[in-house]
């Protein structure tokens, strides 16, 4: 069975930064990619960043230079660091593995940017 719990998301204003935390239970996601994925609502569940169970990471190039995302795989965390946040940031975030399993969906959680 696999859970992803989702944590972090706020209300900041253009230019803030927040830092959400992605807690899963599998016994195989060790051995995948990982993603943060946001759901704005106009649009589908994007991919905004991803990383391998090495460590490399994958960021889209709307969010590049300003999102950070890591992980650790003995915690089973996966963490994104979001600075200079803008108004198109604005979504629900969710975490999943790469690609991702759509039976399996966390509550997200959601990150509002607004001055």
């Amino acid at each position: 069975q696999v859970q992803f719990v989702e944590s972090g998301g706020d209300l900041v204003q253009p230019g803030g930064s927040l830092k959400l935390t992605c807690i899963y239970v599998s016994d195989y996601l060790d051995q995948w990619a990982m993603g943060w994925y946001r759901q704005s609502p106009r649009n589908a569940r994007d991919l905004v960043a991803s990383i391998t169970p090495s460590g490399t990471s994958n960021i889209e190039a709307s969010v590049k230079g300003r999102f950070t995302i890591s992980r650790d795989i003995a915690k089973n965390t996966v963490s994104l660091e979001m600075d200079d946040l803008r108004l198109e940031d604005t979504g629900v975030y969710f975490c999943n593995r790469r690609p991702p399993d759509n039976n399996n969906w966390g509550q997200g959680t959601q990150v509002t940017v607004s001055s």
